[in-house]
């Protein structure tokens, strides 16, 4: 398994935390929905629709389409997601037309992209004035001994560990990186807490679908049985829990394009 390559993971995704509708109807509010005729969504880098279903409970008599370069988790959001219309391609690459969209936003994936190439091309398929979402939700793991127990003990299996994700060690600046090509100016920060309490068979698919620490498990030496080895942790970790809360710190950065 490669670092970015979800084919295998696509069936795990639907255990995945999903985005507050109360911030993403802020934010849709603010790009103009409501007030705008036609107005058009860009879900990019969509996966099996998380955001995508949030979009569409959030805005909908807006067209939302889901932008996914992998087959298997645009395969997967097909069958779970019906307001929205998945097509095939990237976040450098989107294949929508010029000047066709209001919104775009990028949930808990713009890191995997390339954004000296990417927001040149969310630019470009913006309407002018049109407004771009990088958003995640980073997992808080201090509030519970359990959940700090299993990151310390993953570490541990997997010394070399460097983790390719949005959780709160992920302290890029990106309100430089959205403006740093010049595609886009009047970067804001929002931030709101946010928790879903999940089933232990749901909370172990969530870790399924983890692609950077299985990537790593997996070059790291261990192959296979290193990451079959963590689940077993994590198992073993949670089998006196009826169910799990985790609480999320949502992170959202709000540009608008220089069209």
């Amino acid at each position: 398994m490669k670092q970015g390559d979800f084919s295998a993971l696509a069936k795990h995704y639907h255990n995945r935390p999903a985005y507050p509708l109360s911030l993403m109807k802020y934010i849709l509010q603010i790009a103009g929905y409501g007030t705008k005729t036609d107005f058009a969504i860009a879900d990019i880098g969509a996966g099996t629709g998380k955001m995508t279903a949030v979009l569409g409970s959030g805005a909908p008599k807006a067209k939302i389409i889901a932008v996914e370069p992998n087959d298997e988790m645009r395969a997967e959001g097909k069958k779970a997601v019906t307001c929205a219309e998945f097509i095939k391609g990237s976040a450098e690459a989107t294949t929508l037309a010029s000047s066709s969209m209001d919104f775009a936003c990028m949930a808990s994936s713009f890191h995997w992209s390339d954004h000296t190439k990417s927001l040149p091309e969310f630019r470009r398929i913006l309407k002018p004035n049109g407004i771009f979402c990088a958003i995640w939700n980073a997992r808080q793991i201090n509030s519970d001994e359990i959940l700090q127990s299993i990151e310390n003990e993953i570490k541990a299996m997997i010394p070399t560990l460097s983790r390719v994700s949005s959780g709160l060690q992920n302290t890029k600046d990106w309100q430089s990186v959205l403006t740093s090509t010049g595609d886009f100016k009047d970067c804001v920060y929002m931030q709101m807490p946010y928790t879903e309490t999940m089933s232990k068979e749901r909370y172990i698919g969530a870790w399924k679908s983890v692609n950077d620490i299985q990537a790593q498990a997996i070059s790291y030496g261990g192959g296979e049985q290193l990451w079959n080895d963590i689940l077993k942790m994590i198992e073993e970790k949670i089998k006196n829990k009826d169910s799990i809360t985790q609480h999320y710190t949502i992170k959202a950065f709000v540009a608008t394009s220089t069209k």
